[in-house]
């Protein structure tokens, strides 16, 4: 290895000779004193050479251009100037990787630069202090998903990403050349989730890619997302709901614990709910028309009716439950009270949809209504509904976006900065 020690380790390391690596982020030059700052995934810290002490090519080096990388030898000792507490005395530089072309932005964060500007040249862009926060905070998300399930029983799968039909109804699929045969890229795992638990896996969980070619402008939508899904067989919309409730909390607390100077780099304080209330879709229009805000029983909620919501509720996490039938995808079971309405449901945070879910439909005759219904049709289909003819029980699942859930935990106001490479109508590269 080219280091023994990332930055955030050298406080623990004082007196003691190691090897830092990473870019030259600052340098200064003071005659006598020179200073040059180095940076790594873990922080920043100050290196630090003076003339009659440091070693002659040591401080010939020390005016490098930003952006170079090297690895430095030397000591770390305490500091009452540096931010740290902690400041860095070389005895030795070298350069393993010269900057040979002009840095398109200040890392620095300096010099504002526009959102397109810095996608384009995302391998730069990642070594601003905030993109790193946002991948840390993104890495912790979906790491506690995955521990989380695991710990409640459920078992991890992969499924495909590849299609031959819809797999939420529409059209917006992107068409792939599959040797003779019409494919698809996949619109989500919600099929094929199921079709393993009616093949006996009965709680899994997976984090898989989903393509949607819906040609939107928006600042919360992308074509290629990461999907977080589970489902749950022997089981109704009820138990399905406790398990986000559970993940939804974990998740909160582990970001809260592990990533406190990410999200004060963000400045995004996180309070974690010790429960998730519930309020019925009706409840809510109820709620909207008392507060002088006219809505329509049966639509969908807009995002500007969402924020709505958020303002007059006062919930930071909250779920939104018995949705009207005609608003949710063909397989979300209907209410056995009311077919008008169906045991779906959303997880918001802070005013955004971050999760959707529902008890699904296991009875083929109640299926191909409910295709018919949503303008489908049921031999497309078929494969999908013989499935429940062998044998299926009951069962019930969810979905979180994971650069949706970034984008609100990491307050963030467009979803873009969440991907790392994100891919919208009209990007494709890098």
């Amino acid at each position: 290895m080219l280091r023994t020690h990332y930055i955030k380790d050298a406080k623990n390391e004082i007196g003691k000779e190691i090897t830092l690596a990473g870019w030259v982020h600052e340098v200064r030059n003071l005659g006598k004193l020179r200073f040059m700052q180095l940076r790594d995934r873990t922080g920043v810290i100050q290196v630090t050479g003076k003339e009659g002490v440091s070693d002659a090519a040591v401080l010939a080096k020390m005016d490098l251009v930003k952006e170079t990388v090297i690895t430095v030898k030397g000591k770390a000792v305490e500091s009452k100037i540096a931010k740290s507490g902690v400041e860095f005395l070389p005895s030795c530089i070298t350069v393993i990787g010269e900057v040979t072309t002009k840095i398109p932005f200040e890392v620095t964060g300096k010099v504002p630069v526009d959102l397109d500007v810095r996608l384009d040249y995302r391998y730069v862009d990642l070594r601003r202090k905030e993109p790193a926060a946002i991948f840390r905070i993104k890495h912790e998300i979906i790491t506690e998903f995955r521990a989380k399930l695991c710990s409640l029983g459920f078992q991890e799968v992969h499924p495909t990403s590849i299609v031959a039909a819809a797999t939420e109804g529409g059209t917006n699929l992107f068409p792939i050349e599959y040797f003779d045969k019409k494919a698809f890229l996949a619109q989500s795992p919600q099929l094929y989730k199921q079709l393993a638990v009616v093949g006996g896996i009965d709680k899994v969980f997976m984090t898989t890619p989903a393509f949607r070619a819906e040609k939107h402008n928006t600042l919360s939508h992308l074509n290629e997302v990461m999907q977080m899904d589970i489902e749950m067989g022997f089981a109704d919309h009820n138990d399905a709901m406790d398990v986000l409730e559970h993940v939804a909390i974990s998740i909160l607390e582990r970001v809260q614990k592990n990533c406190q100077s990410e999200l004060e780099t963000l400045e995004a304080p996180i309070t974690v709910p010790k429960s998730v209330k519930r309020h019925t879709y009706t409840s809510l229009v109820e709620l909207l028309n008392k507060n002088g805000v006219k809505f329509e029983w049966g639509q969908d909620f807009s995002r500007e009716t969402e924020a709505e919501i958020y303002k007059l509720l006062g919930e930071d996490l909250y779920m939104i439950t018995e949705w009207p039938t005609a608003c949710r995808a063909f397989y979300s079971m209907p209410s056995e009270e009311d077919e008008k309405i169906c045991h779906a449901y959303d997880l918001m945070y802070k005013g955004t949809e971050i999760a959707s879910g529902a008890q699904r439909i296991h009875v083929p005759d109640i299926l191909i209504k409910q295709l018919r219904f949503h303008g489908l049709n049921p031999d497309d289909f078929e494969f999908y509904i013989n499935a429940f003819r062998v044998g299926a029980p009951p069962h019930a699942g969810w979905s979180i976006g994971l650069e949706r859930i970034a984008m609100k935990m990491c307050n963030q106001t467009n979803i873009r900065e969440c991907a790392l490479f994100p891919r919208d109508r009209t990007r494709v590269t890098p």
